[in-house]
């Protein structure tokens, strides 16, 4: 070979050699890729996001009342025969369809199965097994982001940045823990608060489990006469939160909360004009009721078209005499009427949080009753009349409380859930006096001889006293032939120095198996029994 093909050799050696070593270098010195190796190497997985939990008025949990069980499932070490008579049913799903993985991954548990050598962390279950005021508090999507009721209303506060726990393994090119190591838990810090409620745990269940028992559809509120603070919101058919989809088409609408809908509440609105007529000096008037009220030619019946008698404010109250509110409103007119509706919350919508409203329901304008029809209706509750079943709690709360209207609280604060301090206050309290003092006393006394001797006698607890009305509200709906029609009862107990107000209604029903009267009843036996 010559000399000159011998240093040509040469030349592309050490060219070849040049290359492969700045290649090295390179490589070594390249962050992307060695932080693509030492992904390779680690192995880090992610534990659901911490979200604030729901507490009641006394700092008692209403979610994250247990937990559940996430186990480390790793390749080649038999943890899908070891792990899959302990997964839950999507556990099982995800084991089966990862049997073949080379990562390690999470798997859902029913149980602590750390005693058999798996790893095993223990995470909040959001909802239990009888979840409590689910209408209210709404529910998750899958991704754990509120999309209903509070949960959704309060989203911000309760997810917080979304930060997420982690587990990081370090692991072989098999996906094995690597010998020596242990998987390391790293705990973040989302800032996600808690938020306390106005709700009271126990007289919540006491509710739901009334309200259960006793109604297809409908809702029960209990409000605390003093603050209007409201210690249970039960709607009933409730929702499991954890299986949302089994709700979602039901005829039975369970994912309403009928406590926020407008409903035509019927004579459940006659305390109203009672009110306008005391604070007028209005309460002379004495009809004569035949059974039905005839006004410009149209006729108004009583329930039933049963005649009365001769009636006074009292009497009409205890019987429930169209004819004579109708007769009443005539007297005060439509301006005094409405604006006293308008006093009591009717009409306006109430705010909990920025996306989360009750409905306003509707108070016919002034021109509308300018109608002799229109005015005769809504004297009664009917015609074009609709509100939710809280504002008629806060008009009866009005009376309890001694003629002060008071916006219902559902919400009190935030709250660091480590130490339990209260950090934000999130409602603030809008109160008026909407009636005098006297007033109220009078309308105390009459509502209570609603229940000791008319319409709503079926209302006595059995212990103390109760105060309240009556009311059954056409809807112009029918099923079978059937007009669907709304039974309410809104009162107060005891009567004399009203503790709680409560609202029952049963919402669109041909038929009852118990009044809302009697179920009003058993609500306030079952706060006696708790020593509420």
């Amino acid at each position: 070979m010559s000399g000159r093909r011998v240093l040509v050799l040469y030349g592309s050696l050490l060219l070849g050699f040049a290359v492969v070593l700045c290649r090295l270098f390179w490589l070594c010195s390249n962050t992307a890729y060695a932080a693509r190796a030492e992904a390779q190497s680690t192995a880090t997985l992610t534990f659901p996001a911490r979200r604030g939990n729901f507490y009641d008025c006394n700092g008692h949990l209403l979610t994250g009342l247990g937990e559940q069980w996430l186990a480390l499932s790793l390749p080649g070490e038999g943890s899908y025969t070891k792990l899959y008579p302990y997964a839950s049913k999507a556990g099982q799903a995800m084991l089966y369809q990862k049997r073949n993985a080379s990562r390690p991954f999470l798997v859902e548990v029913t149980r602590d199965v750390s005693a058999m050598g798996a790893w095993c962390y223990a995470v909040p279950r959001r909802y239990g097994d009888a979840p409590l005021a689910s209408a209210l508090l709404g529910y998750l999507d899958g991704e754990g982001h509120g999309v209903a009721g509070l949960e959704a209303g309060l989203e911000d506060l309760l997810s917080g940045t979304g930060a997420q726990d982690k587990l990081v393994c370090a692991v072989n090119a098999q996906g094995k823990l690597r010998s020596g190591t242990e998987p390391e838990l790293v705990k973040s810090d989302s800032g996600a608060v808690g938020v306390q409620l106005t709700l009271s745990r126990s007289i919540q269940r006491a509710a739901e489990a009334v309200a259960v028992q006793t109604m297809q559809s409908g809702c029960i509120l209990v409000l605390d006469a003093a603050s209007a603070k409201v210690r249970a919101c039960a709607s009933t058919p409730g929702f499991d939160p954890e299986n949302v989809s089994a709700s979602l088409n039901a005829p039975d609408s369970p994912l309403v909360n009928r406590a926020f809908q407008a409903y035509a509440v019927g004579s459940v609105f006659k305390p109203v004009l009672a009110a306008a007529a005391l604070e007028a000096g209005k309460t002379g008037l004495v009809w004569d009721c035949p059974g039905y009220c005839v006004v410009d030619g149209q006729v108004f019946r009583c329930a039933g078209g049963v005649p009365h008698g001769k009636v006074d404010l009292a009497a009409a109250l205890q019987k429930s005499c169209n004819g004579y509110f109708i007769r009443l409103g005539q007297e005060l007119g439509p301006e005094r009427v409405r604006e006293m509706a308008v006093r009591l919350g009717f009409g306006r919508a109430l705010n909990l949080a920025d996306t989360l409203s009750t409905a306003a329901g509707q108070l016919p304008e002034a021109e509308t009753l300018t109608s002799s029809g229109a005015f005769a209706n809504f004297c009664f509750g009917q015609g074009e009349l609709l509100a939710t079943p809280i504002q008629i709690a806060a008009m009866m709360n009005t009376i309890a409380a001694g003629g002060i209207w008071r916006e219902p609280l559902f919400l009190e604060c935030t709250l660091d859930e480590t130490t339990g301090e209260s950090l934000t206050a999130l409602a603030h309290r809008g109160a008026r006096r909407v009636f005098s003092a006297q007033t109220a006393r009078a309308l105390r006394e009459l509502l209570a001889s609603v229940v000791t001797e008319g319409t709503g006698h079926e209302a006595a607890p059995t212990e103390g006293t109760a105060a309240g009305k009556t009311g059954t509200a056409q809807t112009g709906q029918f099923a079978a032939g059937k007009e669907l029609k709304n039974y309410w009862f809104a009162g107060f107990y005891p009567a004399r120095n009203p503790r709680y107000t409560i609202v029952v209604l049963q919402d669109g029903q041909t038929g009852l198996s118990q009044t809302s009267a009697a179920i009003f009843a058993q609500v306030c036996d079952a706060l006696d029994a708790a020593g509420e």
